[in-house]
């Protein structure tokens, strides 16, 4: 029974729509009626910018974490490893869907990549950073937090399974299931990438602007 109530707990945490809150507190709207219409970290990048969108992804995160680490109240777990990682994939799951169907937000929340991401650091620090490594590469080659977020995911299944080597079952499935999750959520992202019309988040623009003014000098010497 404690089981089933901090599962549920777990759920509600993740169920606070970050980007519906700071949206509608701080300007007005609802994100979800602008760019993609999707309520998490990267829609707000790039609709609020860089500032809120850090922040959003930052609270989605914590959720996740506070979320998996609810095994904590319940003393068993605390000495066996194989049954509080399972029960921590499974808090960690029901705050993941509580972003996605969140309760306060009519159902309608993120794709629950930074809640996802925020499970991961809680049962394992350090693939997370492992993970974190293959996403910025990817965010700082490209700006497209979309396939930054597909092959961190991939990754983090590569991760579990070979470099890792986890035993507990679960945990295993639960890593391909990720892979298969985030690709799943990202389908209409994976399309736009396809046809190359995938809008970039507003990050390294001055980067991007020295690139610019680098080439129109190069071109003007020519």
């Amino acid at each position: 029974m404690k089981e089933v109530l901090l599962i549920l707990s777990a759920y509600l945490i993740g169920s606070v729509p970050t980007a519906v809150w700071v949206s509608r507190g701080f300007f007005g709207i609802d994100i979800r009626e602008y760019g993609s219409g999707n309520a998490g970290a990267t829609n707000t990048f790039r609709v609020l910018g860089s500032k809120w969108g850090s922040f959003v992804m930052g609270v989605d995160v914590i959720k996740g974490i506070i979320a998996t680490s609810l095994y904590i109240l319940m003393p068993y777990y605390l000495h066996d490893e194989t049954d509080r990682t399972n029960f921590m994939v499974g808090l960690g799951l029901a705050a993941v869907v509580g972003h996605i169907f969140p309760l306060w937000a009519e159902f309608r929340g993120g794709k629950g990549v930074a809640t996802l991401f925020g499970m991961i650091i809680a049962i394992q620090p350090l693939a997370a950073i492992c993970c974190i490594g293959v996403f910025l590469l990817v965010l700082y080659l490209t700006r497209f937090v979309s396939l930054s977020s597909i092959l961190a995911s991939v990754a983090f299944a590569v991760f579990i399974l070979y470099i890792f080597d986890a035993k507990e079952t679960l945990y295993r499935g639960f890593a391909i299931a990720v892979a298969l999750m985030v690709m799943l959520t990202h389908q209409k992202n994976i399309t736009r990438l396809l046809k190359g019309n995938e809008n970039k988040v507003p990050i390294l623009k001055y980067r991007d602007r020295r690139r610019q003014r680098r080439h129109l000098s190069s071109a003007e010497k020519e």
